[in-house]
């Protein structure tokens, strides 16, 4: 029976990577700042620690086959040094966890690495993997913090100290959702929602159990050794599309307001309050990167995903972000 140990578990990502791997077989150690019910009540062992204390991180890898490494700061509370301690400090734990038990280590990276410039191409060429990494702003802190993470592993695999490999996933949602589903659900709750440009483009969106699925074959196929994949671009939904259903969730009707691009280009406050949804407050300021987030269609590909390791995203938008919605509607206070 293979082993796991899953850090971040009661987040996004690494609750439906611990999910799935229980369902199909694996038995599933946690890594745990507290013990989780939720956890417990799906069969997954749970070490308490802290990815920063390597006593705990390496005790909780050892008998391990494959590390799934997820555990991030995704907001800003408390500038640079919160993202570099636990995103970069954290994934050279992990790399040493991970060496000292001779086993796989899966990154969970992002698409924050190509930069904020770097992913809309003017010949309208899709990002892909091989696309070149954009200039950061100094103020970038988690696209900084998540680049320098994910080029620590790909060494770490480079040297032979281990075998890796990462993904990179876009603006992620799904049950547990502590971060889009609960700012949309806000603001729908309200009966109206902003619409720039009529709401066509399709959104930079991928369902966590997609994700997760992504995940899961990277850590187990021989070929995702030292390489990266995006998993960005599951099913296309576009940005209108995305607030009926999380409204059919709710179960609450949506009225829109539409925003011209000229109106929304001055940067009114019904534009940030949108804005502030998709992107999670990370532009103090109106945009060039966040108007094109909400007005191009999404910018990445995850073929090589699809190619190589025969990913098959299996939640519909259909079904996953209602879902979504509703999960967070009965579960105010989130997993425990």
């Amino acid at each position: 029976m293979p082993r796991a140990l899953v850090t971040g578990a009661t987040g996004l990502v690494g609750s439906h990577i611990a999910e799935q791997l229980t369902a199909s077989g694996w038995s599933v150690r946690a890594l745990v700042r507290r013990e989780s019910r939720w956890l417990g009540s799906i069969g997954v062992e749970q070490a308490v620690g802290d990815v920063l204390d390597p006593v705990s991180f390496t005790a909780a890898a050892r008998g391990c086959d494959t590390i799934f490494h997820n555990a991030a700061a995704i907001t800003d509370s408390g500038g640079w040094e919160t993202y570099r301690r636990l995103n970069v400090d954290g994934t050279r734990a992990a790399i040493d966890a991970a060496a000292s038990a001779g086993a796989r280590l899966m990154h969970l990276s992002s698409v924050a690495v190509y930069g904020p410039e770097g992913r809309y191409s003017a010949s309208g060429k899709k990002t892909d993997e091989d696309s070149p990494f954009a200039a950061l702003p100094e103020g970038a802190y988690y696209a900084r913090s998540k680049r320098e993470s994910e080029q620590l592993v790909m060494a770490a695999h480079a040297s032979g100290k281990i075998w890796a490999t990462a993904v990179r996933p876009t603006v992620i949602y799904g049950r547990r959702d502590r971060q889009f589903v609960p700012r949309a659900s806000r603001l729908l709750r309200r009966g109206f929602a902003p619409l720039i440009g009529g709401g066509t483009s399709t959104l930079s969106l991928v369902h966590a159990g997609n994700v997760a699925d992504g995940a899961i074959l990277a850590a187990r196929s021989e070929i995702a050794g030292g390489r990266v994949y995006n998993l960005a671009q599951d099913f296309d939904v576009t940005v209108r599309d995305c607030f009926l259903l999380g409204a059919r969730g709710l179960g609450r009707r949506v009225r829109f307001i539409p925003i011209p691009m000229s109106v929304a280009g001055a940067g009114v406050w019904l534009f940030k309050a949108v804005t502030r949804v998709f992107t999670g407050g990370r532009w103090s300021a109106v945009s060039n990167a966040s108007i094109r987030m909400l007005t191009k269609d999404n910018p990445f590909t995850s073929e090589r995903a699809r190619r190589e390791l025969g990913w098959s995203p299996r939640v519909r938008p259909e079904e996953g972000i209602p879902d979504a919605f509703r999960w967070w509607l009965d579960h105010p206070d989130g997993l425990q």
